[in-house]
Order: structure tokens, then sequence, then C-alpha cells
């Protein structure tokens, strides 16, 4: 009996270990693109809009990948799509190194993005079904590592450039990470239960459902304040005089914040079953952060990207496990995720785009930063609606 325990423990730890490595992957890719952009903008002739579409292209792909994911979860199995999309995202890691061209660097892009949607919208429902009554815990270290990675793109990728002196190798350092993540899946990742590669999941019930679109909604107008900080948090402050491992750094303490909170709050607010006050805290501090941005960037850069960091990491996880909680069989409750990330990654993908656009207009970040203020305060009025007891309701179960 004692060596069941202690295997069961083991297989359980490794699990975990696989569930934050996989996360570790999938945001670098992006946090290290601000950081160099001055470089970028140099070797390529990019523009700042060029630019914004190193970030909206894989962010678009997120959302559209993430409605066909539960119909290829059931024809090929959620296992096999991890391992592929982490082939797909070392396969682009290793084009960034050997490419001097701005579409070849938009073309990797969209090939990690890809490989990033596929786990995006198949990973949450393994996590249900492999945790069950801890997936709200594990959603949290699986956010958290997600984030962690994040703040890795943005501290190495500038690091990295400056020792070797190229960009490219900057951005393609992720390949060693990806192959790491597949060897580990490979090994360690369970395999799908009897007929479950063979089950067809069928979103239609779900897309009739209002809740549905609620969801996709306050996640994709949240996720829109991350896109952009990913994008021109570190241009930003360059404008202001910044170097690029300086703001790349900036970056990095946001994403350590998105880190900590995407942890933190969701091991914290499972105590109860209603996560509106958390999710209306994590609100509160992007509106702080994002309005320090806008009106006093200098004053306290620290501070407002410790603050804009906290407050989107932790409402990332906390909506995450708030669409898993809305139904309990763990393929229902994955595909929900999936199609949530879906319409929001398409709306959070154009934020970087009209952050651009305003900057453009106006030669400032002010009022892009102020867009995401009005984001964050609909979304605060939005949430009202998550009850924990209009769940069932709400999804027609």
């Amino acid at each position: 009996m004692d060596v069941n325990v202690t295997h069961k423990h083991q297989s359980t730890v490794w699990l975990l270990v696989v569930v934050a490595i996989v996360g570790l992957n999938l945001r670098p890719f992006m946090t290290g693109i601000g950081p160099l952009a001055e470089s970028l903008r140099d070797a390529t002739g990019l523009s700042q809009q060029g630019l914004s579409m190193l970030t909206l292209i894989p962010m678009a792909l997120m959302g559209v990948v993430a409605f066909a994911g539960p119909a290829l979860q059931g024809k090929l199995g959620a296992r096999l799509l991890v391992l592929l999309a982490l082939l797909v995202i070392a396969i682009g890691a290793i084009l960034r190194w050997v490419t001097s061209s701005g579409g070849v660097l938009l073309l990797t892009a969209a090939i990690m993005g890809f490989g990033v949607a596929i786990i995006q919208a198949v990973f949450p429902g393994i996590i249900k079904r492999q945790f069950m009554q801890r997936s709200s815990v594990v959603m949290g270290l699986y956010s958290a590592m997600m984030m962690g990675g994040g703040a890795l793109g943005a501290q190495l990728s500038p690091w990295v450039a400056q020792a070797t002196g190229s960009w490219q190798i900057g951005l393609a350092w992720l390949v060693v990470p990806a192959l790491l993540a597949l060897l580990l899946a490979m090994k360690l990742l369970p395999m799908d239960p009897p007929r479950s590669a063979g089950r067809r999941i069928s979103i239609k019930p779900l897309l009739r459902r209002r809740r549905t679109w609620l969801l996709m909604l306050c996640f994709g107008l949240v996720n829109g304040g991350y896109s952009s900080a990913v994008a021109w948090l570190a241009p930003a402050y360059q404008s202001l005089g910044w170097s690029a491992a300086y703001s790349g750094s900036l970056l990095a303490v946001m994403a350590i914040a998105q880190a900590v909170a995407a942890l933190v709050l969701p091991a914290i607010a499972c105590r109860k079953p209603d996560f509106r006050p958390w999710l209306w805290f994590t609100l509160g501090l992007q509106l702080v952060g994002f309005a320090g941005l806008a009106f006093w960037p200098a004053a306290a850069p620290l501070l407002w990207a410790i603050v804009v960091g906290a407050g989107l990491g932790g409402c990332f996880s906390l909506t995450m496990v708030v669409a898993l909680e809305h139904l309990k069989d763990p393929a229902q409750a994955g595909a929900l995720a999936a199609l949530m990330q879906g319409g929001g990654f398409l709306l959070a993908a154009v934020a970087p785009w009209i952050v651009a656009t305003l900057y453009d207009a106006t030669e400032s970040y002010m009022a892009g930063w102020m867009w995401h203020v009005g984001c964050v305060t609909v979304v605060s009025v939005l949430v009202w609606q998550f009850a924990p007891k209009g769940y069932a309701q709400a999804m027609g179960v």
C-alpha cells in the first residue's frame, strides 16, 4: 500500500513538472520582442504597425485555433496534440536563428503562435482531468509558469542578443526549453483515457450560451492589456531614454508579478466558491497600473509594472478557473475554456495594433494605456454576473 501511495505521489510530482515546463514555453517568443524592438526595426525595416503584428498574429492564432481545439482533440487526442505543438514551437525558434527578413520573422510568429495556440486549447482540459478537485491550484501553477516564461523571455532575449551580438540568437534560444518540454512530455504526460481520442466534443451547444460569449468578452478585454504590455511596455520606456536591457528588465518584473499572482491568488480564492471579490481585486490593480503608466510613467516605473503585472496575472488565472468551474465534465469544461480563449484572444490580438495606431496619432503611449483603463472598467461591471450559484443555469445543466 505504501509503495502504491509513494508511486502515485511521484507520478503526481512529475506531472506537475510537465505542467510547469509546458507553461514556461508559451510566452517567451512574444515577450522577447519588445526589448529588442529597436534592433528589429533597424534590421528588418518593420514599422511600428509591423512590430505590432509580431504580437497580433500569434494572439489571433490563439483565438482561431482555440475554436478548433475540441474537434482536434476528438480526432488526435490531447497528448499527441501537445507533443506536436511543442515540436512546432521548437521549429519556429530554429527559423528565427537563420532569418534576417521581417517577412520571415512574421512567419515565425505565426508558426510559434500556432503551436502555443494548440497547447492552450487542450491543456486546461488535461489539467481538469488529471487533477479534478485540485484543478484550480494546478491551473494557478500552469498560469504562473506561463507568466514566468514571459519574464524569462523579456530578460534573457536582450541579454543573449547583447552577449552574442545577434538579435536572431536573442530570439531563438527558446528552442532549448521547447525541446526539453517535448522530451519530458513524451516521457511523463499520461496517455489519453480510452475512447478520448475518438470522442467528439460538440461546441455548438456552448456557443448558444450567452455565458460563453460573456467569458470571451471579459477574457479578451483583460488579455488585451497583457498583449499591449508585452508589445509596448519596453518601447514606451525606451522612448523615455531607457536601454533595451533595462526596459526588458522592467517587462520581466511585470511578468514575475504576473507569475506570483497567477500562482497565489487561485490557491487563496479557491477556499470559497465565489471568485468575484478576487477578480475585482485584480481588476483594481490593473486600473491603478495602467493609469500610472498613462499619467506618471517616470514617477514609479517598477511600481506600475508590478501592480499591472499582478493584476493581469491574477485575473488571467482566476478567469481560467472560473471557466473550468462552470462545468463538471472535464472534456466539456476544457471545451468551454478553449472557446473562451478563442474569442478572447481574437479580441486581445487587436489591442497592440490599437495602441500602435493611437501612438501614431498622438505620438504618445498615454492614449493606449487609457484605452486599457476603459477596458478594465467595462470588465469590472461584467464580472458581477459570475456568481457561482448561477453557473448551472448559465450553461443549461
